[in-house]
């Protein structure tokens, strides 16, 4: 055969072969035997599949192997299902490893917690890191950790537990979803952020709330998608609602907005978030009630005057560290203190993200930590102040970590979605998740029992409050206030460590945690 000659393609080859399947079987069928009829609904519209295949042009792989090409798509489909069951080992897996994962489970189910045969993680590696212990351990008496929230402009302060569920909306995650977190921080006396999708009935069953106020106002929102002043002093002043956190950014997508299907803006949701009920709905990138620094204090202000004087604050992910100057400059210049400062991570990440927002946009966690602390010591306000941390807080040690550089309290999302069930199946963003958890689909949240998971969230808050309790006493820390950077620290190369203090600039704590002896 020559260069020149046309050689035979797979997809005729694979046809053929249908072709001539399809013959044994009609022959088969003639000289009478029994199976052949039913192999004929079988063999007949794979050749009409791998005709039409054949033809169009929008899948190459189909075109190149008709029928035997759906395999790659199969494959690809239960990849992340292949890599957790088969190939994954205890400390791989991303964005939560099967070990972080594991001691969710298992805190949520109050079952074993401990680990044998010592630890997985390579203490040589850079990136690991530890926390100093002392030889003189304390004893804590008082193991509920608490913090007051609202400075002296808050005339109604609030006493969060230091670990809380973070910011997931009713129509991000299901109802059942809500509703299980919700009773289950009810149980466990620790507060919700009901996210920016407003404050749905699944709220509303006995725990306290976070009401985040995003860029669509929804649950505050007029007409004309603009911020109501009445409406938001109505869900205000429920008494569920113990603070008001507006939105700025998040870190899985900061400075990007989100849109709410209308096949998905159902009437419930409509309702629950004031719009009109089967149209597309639009969250902008920014809010349209302020401009500047300024005026965003100014609306601060107005929020918490409407809300009947409950702590009020803003959530943000770090990008121009220049703006969060200009912030804490028109604190100052304005006189209008927030009561508290959320600093979310760029690894943060329950919401739905393009690639280049999730991968490549914000500052991480712990680096904005530091920068967020060193600021408001600059400028005078870390007394008034407080700060609540999110991104990948599962553990004591990430409770801890996030205090020592700063934070007062702090939030934990998905931590929060595996004591629910949750997989790590990376579909939340189909709706076809298949533990009900961030799904619309009746037919899959409906599996998720209430009853049960609100005993397991309750469960994951107090047995991770536990878990930093003891480490707390391990260390000699006989309060939050005496979590001290200067003693975590971090592999920096194969030879050197250093401390926390010295990687982020921050000498001491610099935020009082108020802890609460009750």
């Amino acid at each position: 055969m020559t260069r020149n000659q046309k050689r035979i393609s797979v997809s005729s080859i694979i046809i053929l072969l249908i072709i001539l399947l399809n013959g044994f079987i009609i022959l088969s069928a003639i000289s009478g035997s029994q199976w052949t009829s039913a192999a004929l609904f079988i063999s007949v519209p794979l050749l009409f599949i791998a005709i039409f295949n054949v033809r169009q042009k929008k899948h190459a792989i189909l075109r190149n192997y008709p029928v035997i090409g759906y395999l790659r798509y199969w494959l690809e489909s239960i990849r992340p299902e292949m890599r957790q069951y088969f190939f994954e080992s205890d400390t791989d897996g991303r964005p939560f490893s099967r070990r972080q994962r594991s001691i969710v489970y298992q805190r949520a189910k109050n079952e074993r917690q401990t680990v044998a045969f010592g630890m997985q993680l390579d203490p040589e590696k850079p990136g690991f890191e530890w926390v100093a212990h002392s030889i003189y351990p304390v004893l804590i008496r008082n193991k509920n950790l608490r913090i007051w929230i609202g400075n002296s402009q808050c005339s109604q302060p609030y006493r969060a537990s230091i670990f809380n569920i973070g910011a997931m909306s009713y129509g991000a995650l299901s109802k059942t979803a809500i509703q299980a977190l919700n009773e289950g921080a009810a149980l466990g006396g620790f507060a919700q952020n009901t996210g920016e999708g407003g404050i749905s009935p699944y709220h509303l069953r006995g725990g306290d709330l976070i009401w985040q106020v995003g860029t669509g106002y929804f649950g505050c929102r007029s007409a004309d998608g603009n911020f109501d002043a009445e409406l938001f002093r109505t869900n205000a002043r429920r008494p569920s609602v113990k603070m008001i956190e507006l939105k700025l950014s998040q870190g899985a997508k900061p400075g990007h907005g989100g849109i709410l299907p209308a096949i998905k803006n159902s009437p419930e949701i409509a309702k629950i978030r004031n719009v009109i009920a089967g149209t597309p709905i639009i969250s902008p990138p920014g809010h349209t009630a302020f401009s500047n620094a300024e005026s965003m204090m100014i609306f601060l202000e107005q929020l918490r005057e409407l809300s009947g004087g409950k702590p009020v604050g803003f959530k943000l992910c770090i990008g121009s560290k220049k703006e969060f100057h200009e912030i804490c400059y028109a604190i100052r210049k304005t006189h209008i203190i927030p009561d508290f400062i959320v600093v979310d991570g760029s690894e943060g990440g329950t919401g739905a993200a393009p690639l280049e927002f999730t991968d490549h946009i914000g500052m991480p966690l712990y680096e904005a930590l530091g920068f967020v602390t060193k600021t408001l010591k600059n400028y005078k306000l870390n007394e008034e102040i407080k700060i609540i941390a999110a991104g990948k807080i599962i553990t004591g040690f990430d409770i801890m970590k996030t205090i020592a550089l700063g934070a007062s309290a702090c939030y934990s999302s998905r931590g929060m979605m595996f004591a629910l069930g949750c997989v790590q199946a990376l579909r939340c963003d189909s709706g076809k998740c298949p533990t009900g958890v961030a799904t619309q689909e009746p037919n899959l949240y409906k599996g998720l029992d209430i009853t049960d998971k609100r005993v397991r969230v309750a469960n994951f808050h107090s047995n991770t409050i536990k878990a930093t309790v003891e480490m707390m006493e391990s260390c000699g820390f006989k309060s939050t206030d005496e979590i001290n950077v200067s003693s975590f620290f971090r592999k920096i190369d194969l030879v050197h460590s250093s401390s926390f203090s010295e990687i982020y600039g921050i000498e001491k704590n610099i935020i009082q945690s108020d802890f609460i002896n009750n």
